[in-house]
C-alpha cells in the first residue's frame, strides 16, 4: 500500500511539473499580468505576415505584422521582426527607432537584450554608422561572449575598415567556438593572414610579409593569393628559384587555380633558361585533367610566342570542345589565324567546330549571392564572403 501511494505521488508530481512547464512556455508575466504567447501567433495578421515574408513580399509583411502588433503592443518578437524588415527596406532610421524603443523595456531577459542589441548593431552597420555598430556588437558580446552572429558581424566591420589584425583576432575567437564544426574557418583565417601580409608589404616590411604569407599557407593550404604573394616577395628578394618553388606548390595544392601562376612561371622559366619546363607543366596538367581548357590556352600562347603558330592553333582547337563559349579562346584563335594569313582550310576546321557556339565573356559567379564578375575575386564585394567565386 505504501509503495502504491509513493508511485501515485511521483506520478502526480510529474504531471504537475508538466502542467507548470507548459504554462510557463505559453504565458509570460509582464507588468504584473500574464501574457498569452500563443494568442499573437493565432491572429490571422501574424500568419499572413509570415507568409508574405516567406514569399519575399516585404511591404505586405510589414503591413500585416503591424496589424498584429496593434492587438498587443508588448509583442517583442514581432517588433524585432518589424525593425529588421524596415532595415531591409532601407528605412534604417525607423529600424533604429524600433529597436532602441525595445531596449528601454525594463523586463527584457538577458537573451532578449542581447538579441535586440544585435538587431540595433545591424541597423547601424547597414546605415554606415561604423562606430555605433562596433559599440552595439561589443555590448552583445558582453552579455553573450559566444554569440557567433555578433562576432561574424564584428569581423566584417573590421574587414570593411581594413583592420585586418582585429578581423583576424575575432575570427580566431569564432574558430575556437566552432571547434572544427565549420569548414569555412581555416580558409578565412588564411585569407585574413594574406591581407595582413599584403599590408606589411605595402608598408615596406618585406621579411615580415613573407613570414605572414607562409603562415597563411600553413593555416590553409588552399589560400591561393598567399602562394602568389610569397613567390612575388622571393622574386623581389632575388630568389627566383625559391619563387618558382612556391608557385609550383600552388599548382600541386590547388590545381583548379593553377592558371593564376602560369604567367609568373612562364617568365621565370624563361629567365632561368629552362622554357621547356613550362611546356612540360602544361602537358602534365592536361594529362591530369583531360577536360582542362586553361592549360591548353596557356600552352598555345607559349607556342605563339615561340613562333609555332600552327601547333598553337591545334592546341586551341583542342580546348574549344571543353569550353566552347569562352571568348578568350576564340579571340586567341583569330589572332593565330591572322598570323597564319587566314588559311582557308584552317578557317573551315574552326567554323565546323564552333557552328553551334555562342560566345560570351566567361563570368565568375559568387556561390552565396550570385554576384557576377569578369575576374575571380577572393572576397565578394556584395556579400563580403571569402573564396566564394567559381
Amino acid at each position: 500500500m505504501a509503495t502504491e501511494l509513493y508511485l501515485l505521488a511521483v506520478l502526480f508530481a510529474l504531471l504537475l511539473g508538466l502542467m507548470v512547464g507548459k504554462a510557463w512556455e505559453r504565458y509570460k508575466l509582464r507588468d504584473g499580468r500574464w501574457i498569452d504567447r500563443r494568442r499573437l501567433r493565432e491572429t490571422p495578421h501574424y500568419m499572413l505576415g509570415l507568409n508574405f515574408l516567406v514569399d519575399n513580399q516585404v511591404d505586405q509583411a510589414i503591413e500585416e505584422l503591424t496589424h498584429a502588433t496593434s492587438t498587443d503592443t508588448d509583442a517583442l518578437e514581432i517588433q524585432m521582426i518589424l525593425g529588421n524588415l524596415y532595415r531591409e527596406k532601407g528605412q534604417v532610421g525607423r529600424a533604429v527607432n524600433v529597436h532602441q524603443a525595445l531596449l528601454t523595456r525594463p523586463d527584457l531577459t538577458k537573451l532578449e537584450h542581447a538579441y535586440v542589441l544585435l538587431c540595433l548593431g545591424l541597423d547601424f552597420r547597414h546605415g554606415g554608422f561604423v562606430d555605433r555598430a562596433l559599440e552595439a556588437f561589443q555590448e552583445v558580446l558582453q552579455l553573450d561572449p559566444q554569440n557567433r552572429y555578433a562576432l561574424v558581424n564584428l569581423q566584417k566591420l573590421y574587414e570593411d575598415q581594413h583592420q585586418w589584425g582585429e578581423a583576424l583576432r575575432v575570427r580566431e575567437q569564432i574558430a575556437k567556438i566552432d571547434a572544427g564544426r565549420h569548414p569555412d574557418d581555416q580558409p578565412i583565417l588564411g585569407f585574413l593572414r594574406n591581407e595582413i601580409g599584403s599590408a606589411q608589404q605595402r608598408a615596406g616590411d618585406v621579411a615580415g610579409a613573407a613570414r605572414t604569407f607562409a603562415d597563411a599557407i600553413d593555416v590553409d593550404g588552399r589560400t591561393v593569393p598567399a602562394y602568389l604573394n610569397l613567390g612575388d616577395v622571393r622574386q623581389r628578394q632575388g630568389n627566383l628559384p625559391g619563387a618558382v618553388e612556391v608557385w609550383e606548390r600552388l599548382i600541386d595544392a590547388v590545381p583548379d587555380h593553377a592558371y593564376f601562376a602560369f604567367d609568373r612561371l612562364e617568365r621565370a622559366y624563361r629567365t632561368l633558361g629552362t622554357p621547356r619546363r613550362f611546356v612540360d607543366l602544361c602537358e602534365r596538367l592536361i594529362d591530369r585533367d583531360p577536360q582542362g581548357w586553361r592549360p591548353r590556352l596557356a600552352l598555345s600562347r607559349h607556342l605563339v610566342a615561340a613562333g609555332q603558330h600552327r601547333a598553337a592553333f591545334d592546341r586551341l582547337l583542342d580546348a574549344v570542345p571543353y569550353h566552347p563559349h569562352g571568348l578568350a579562346i576564340h579571340q586567341e584563335i583569330w589572332e593565330t589565324l591572322a598570323a597564319l594569313e587566314f588559311d582557308a582550310a584552317l578557317i573551315r576546321r574552326y567554323v565546323e567546330l564552333t557552328r553551334e557556339a555562342v560566345f560570351y565573356l566567361d563570368p565568375h559567379i559568387c556561390r552565396r549571392c550570385r554576384y557576377r564578375s569578369t575576374e575571380l575575386l577572393w572576397q565578394c564585394p556584395q556579400c563580403r564572403e571569402w573564396n566564394t567565386f567559381v
